[in-house]
Order: structure tokens, then C-alpha cells, then sequence
């Protein structure tokens, strides 16, 4: 990924939440088959941190992908920018966004720790369907269902051997330029800009 180094995500924490909150990624394979997963990142396994996922047993990709290096692209935020917001002229239109690339190898996990992916993956966006007090004993899943839907999909891990990030937010700006683009996104109705808008926002306060 082209990243100039202004616009680079340098610490390996800022990374590691980045994937965390977006992890809906797209898993590429070296022949360019491409699948589009939600994955969930274990920070303190391994010395950049390691991957676990799952996809439908049909899904052939996970035979191309086992053994093999792939790239995982975790997209944020992103948005249309028009010159009309800088202050400054001349300008033009741009594209603000943020992302990160993640490299690294796949294995195929056995059936207990594919079972625990199921879990985990519940548990970071729905937690209570596993619990007890509002579902009974076994959760909203029953544990042989668990097992069945075991059956239909293959468990992975993707130990991360390099990982890189990119905030192309308009840093490089002048403050009022900044701004016009703050109020340029906050005046537009796409969900895409509001969710662009609120992570900029953040990204300015944290480095004031």
C-alpha cells in the first residue's frame, strides 16, 4: 500500500485497534481469489499479533488459502472530499480514508478452537445470545447446534507477519482547511461521510 509518511499509522497499538473495531476484512489469496470474512485479532499471540476466522466449508478458498501468504485488507471510514470546503485555492476533489494491510500465513484450525472462533465472534458482537440468564442454560445456541454449524464451516488463523496502516485525513492541511472539511462532511446526509466525519474527529483530538 502507497503510504507517504505523514500519513502513516506508526504504532503497533493504533493498528491493532484499528482491526478491532474494523474487522470485516477481505482475505485475498496469491491466485486473486478474494473473501470477504469478519475476523478477530488475538493482539498478544505471536510478535505482531494473529487472526482467527471462518468461512462456509463450500467456500473453496480455504483450500487455496491454507499453507499459503495472503493479504488482509481492513477498510474504514471513507469518503468524497470537494475542493470547495479548503480555505485554500487552487484545490481539487480527493478521496479521505483510512485502512489497513495485513500479511501473513494461513492454518486451518481443528474443531475445537474453530468451535471457540464461533464463540468469540458471538461474544464481540452479540454477547447475549450466549447468555444464560437471558436464554437458559445453553444460550440462545444450543451446543448441538453449535456443533452442526461446526461442521459447515473451516476454522483459520493468519499468523501476521507484517502489518501497515494509512490515515489519509487531510492532516497535511491547513487547520482552516480541516475545518471546511469537518463542516463539508457534517452537512451531508451519506452514512459513509458521518462515519467518516466522527472518525476524523477523533483522529484530530487525539493529535492536538
Amino acid at each position: 500500500m502507497y503510504i507517504p509518511k505523514n500519513l502513516r499509522i506508526n504504532d503497533l497499538t493504533s493498528l491493532h485497534m484499528f482491526v478491532a473495531d474494523y474487522g470485516f476484512a477481505v482475505i485475498t489469496t496469491a491466485d486473486l481469489t478474494a473473501s470477504h470474512l469478519p475476523l478477530l485479532l488475538k493482539a498478544d499471540e505471536g510478535e505482531l499479533g494473529t487472526l482467527y476466522g471462518h468461512m462456509a466449508r463450500a467456500n473453496q478458498h480455504w483450500k487455496i488459502a491454507d499453507g499459503q501468504s495472503v493479504l488482509t485488507v481492513f477498510s474504514g471510514p471513507h469518503g468524497y472530499i470537494s475542493p470547495t470546503w479548503y480555505e485554500s485555492s487552487p484545490a481539487v476533489p480527493t478521496w479521505n480514508h483510512a485502512a489497513v494491510h495485513v500479511k501473513g500465513t494461513v492454518t486451518l484450525t481443528d474443531d475445537e478452537t474453530t468451535l471457540s472462533i464461533l464463540n468469540d465472534t458471538i461474544a464481540k458482537y452479540e454477547p447475549s445470545l450466549l447468555s444464560s440468564e437471558t436464554h437458559g442454560h445453553d444460550g440462545f445456541i444450543p451446543p448441538d447446534y453449535k456443533l452442526k454449524l461446526a461442521k459447515a464451516i473451516v476454522g483459520f488463523k493468519v499468523k501476521i507477519d507484517s502489518i501497515e496502516g494509512k490515515n489519509k485525513l487531510g492532516q497535511h492541511r491547513s487547520l482552516a482547511d480541516q475545518k471546511g472539511v469537518l463542516a463539508g462532511l457534517s452537512e451531508s446526509s451519506r452514512l459513509d461521510d458521518q462515519a467518516l466525519l466522527a472518525y476524523t474527529k477523533l483522529y484530530y483530538q487525539q493529535h492536538e
